[in-house]
């Protein structure tokens, strides 16, 4: 049997993109940030986000049935901290300039890359929420050098994963 510290332990080499995910609607605008986020299929375009079921916000995602996620840039370490803080929800969007998209749900209008969804099907395993959610609309940013340095999350801290820049030999 392998236990959650182990589990936790091994986890923690496994490299991820962080993201801010947000929702809006009748139960109010919220936020988290979240390493827990995949491509499912291109047909049609699917994401999954992974959601601890005991978050201050996991109802009001479920309520809202609607998200965003907002790729993080090496530039937002700030507001990665922020929404993964106890700051109230109004305080860590203040922390952005926020835009919407289709759905409603806030935007970081300069987000490396945003995804506006609607959550289809939530299945609960374990602890954690999983959102299957149909993309409806994409953000792409307007300057590429933006996307020049992700934030990444590895043996529990923050990195910068910038593009390789191509060799020649003569």
């Amino acid at each position: 049997m392998i236990e959650a510290t182990d589990f936790r332990e091994a986890m923690s080499l496994l490299t991820t993109a962080v993201n801010v995910v947000t929702t809006t609607g009748d139960s109010g605008m919220h936020g988290f940030t979240a390493s827990a986020v995949c491509s499912v299929t291109d047909t049609p375009p699917t994401l999954l986000v992974c959601m601890n079921q005991a978050s201050r916000s996991h109802s009001y995602f479920v309520e809202n049935k609607i998200l965003s996620v907002n790729v993080l840039g090496a530039q937002h370490e700030s507001i990665s901290n922020a929404f993964a803080s106890k700051l109230t929800q109004t305080e860590r969007f203040e922390q952005a300039q926020w835009t919407k998209l289709t759905t409603g749900a806030p935007v970081l209008e300069d987000a490396l890359v945003s995804f506006d969804c609607e959550i289809e099907q939530i299945q609960q395993v374990g602890t954690h929420s999983v959102f299957m959610c149909r993309v409806v609309d994409i953000k792409l940013p307007e300057n590429q050098d933006n996307a020049e340095h992700s934030l990444v999350y590895f043996n529990r801290s923050y990195h910068q994963l910038g593009q390789v820049a191509e060799l020649s030999f003569a």
